[in-house]
């Protein structure tokens, strides 16, 4: 550590032995800048150090425990956890929500991490703190995105491969990507052949690449028995509910089931001003992959000879009347799931397909039955 770290850090204990400090940290890729904020809210220190564990731990590990407000992005997940581990009290900002950072007209990393501290420091609701997953289930998490990015690279590579054997007058016969090789050129021309049987020949192994990560998966599960009750329900498989509760983790977060679907990004975002209440798309707040995922799961539930459930029929009528009724029932569909898994998550029960239309027979029946006997 430079003569000038040193010092700077002594500054930081030196106030943090009479006042409580508040730390804001910008992270960046190589290295992160600071701002020291002491209890009357001056700036005490400022200056850098590198975005690496050994970094990391050299400047926090010695200090006092303080408020250390970060924002979410690569590196606060274990920056957090580390920071964490040596006492402090570490917040990590909601970027999409802390417009005062985002938006601001003076940005840099010395600005951005004096804003961090001050908001820190006067009220952290204004950061919208998000919870970072623990290091185990981020490990586990990367195992499912890695696969995601593999599927994404995949479904390129197809599209290509067909847009250029169409623009030559033929066609690459119809299946599922997940059956693509290097025979898909069979029946082409020469000339046609010898351009896209390298796409092909990748799609191939990547295929191979991906049934390794499904193993994979497939041995995770065993570490989250709570998965099973997740795949009571159909359309949700290991994939999507190994990815569910990487994603959430800890079931207790949320006060009401209903709040998982705001988590998720698939409830409507709101801009209202006075008498204006314009209609908007949904958030797409949250995870992008469990987000996909649920809508996936939304697509097994209302395709053609899907499983009978109250959830189907709810999606089934909410389709009728168009392309965009079909949108919105498809998106209306994947937030009810993701409300229903973690109501099954948190209450342990056993999955009832048909329990409204169930109960709505029932007593539709017993309403029948006092009828008749006031009639007899």
């Amino acid at each position: 550590m430079s003569r000038k770290a040193r010092t700077e850090r002594g500054k930081i204990r030196k106030v943090g032995a009479k006042q409580d400090v508040t730390i804001g940290v910008d992270l960046g890729d190589l290295s992160s800048s600071y701002c020291v904020l002491d209890g009357g809210g001056q700036v005490c220190s400022r200056g850098q150090v590198l975005t690496t564990k050994t970094g990391v731990t050299k400047f926090f590990q010695k200090l006092k425990p303080c408020v250390v407000v970060m924002e979410a992005g690569t590196h606060s997940g274990w920056v957090s956890r580390l920071v964490a581990s040596y006492g402090h009290e570490v917040i990590v900002a909601n970027p999409r929500a802390v417009k005062l950072i985002s938006k601001g007209k003076r940005k840099s990393d010395r600005v951005d991490a004096e804003m961090l501290a001050r908001l820190g420091r006067a009220d952290r609701t204004l950061l919208w703190p998000i919870q970072h997953r623990g290091e185990e289930a981020q490990r586990d998490l990367a195992v499912i995105r890695a696969r995601a990015t593999l599927v994404e690279a995949r479904t390129a590579l197809v599209s290509s491969a067909r847009g250029l054997v169409k623009s030559l007058g033929e066609r690459l016969k119809r299946g599922d990507a997940s059956g693509v090789n290097e025979s898909w050129a069979e029946g082409l021309s020469e000339e046609v052949k010898q351009a896209v049987e390298p796409l092909l020949k990748s799609v191939g192994a990547i295929n191979g690449q991906v049934k390794e990560y499904d193993q994979k998966i497939e041995g995770m599960g065993v570490r989250y028995p709570e998965m099973q009750l997740l795949k009571q329900v159909h359309g949700v498989g290991t994939l999507t509910a190994l990815a569910y509760v990487l994603t959430i983790e800890d079931a207790r977060r949320f006060r009401r089931s209903r709040d998982v679907g705001a988590y998720v990004g698939l409830v409507p975002a709101r801009k209202e001003s006075g008498e204006s209440q314009p209609e908007l798309s949904i958030s797409k707040a949250g995870d992008k992959l469990l987000r996909t995922l649920l809508v996936q799961g939304a697509h097994c539930i209302l395709r053609k000879g899907g499983a009978e459930s109250d959830l189907r029929e709810w999606g089934l009528k909410k389709q009728q009347g168009g392309k965009r009724a079909k949108r919105r029932a498809i998106v209306g569909v994947a937030r009810r799931l993701a409300v229903l898994l973690h109501h099954l998550w948190v209450s342990g029960e056993v999955y009832e397909p048909l329990y409204n239309r169930n109960r709505a027979e029932e007593a539709a029946r017993k309403a029948a039955q006092k009828a008749a006997q006031k009639a007899a």
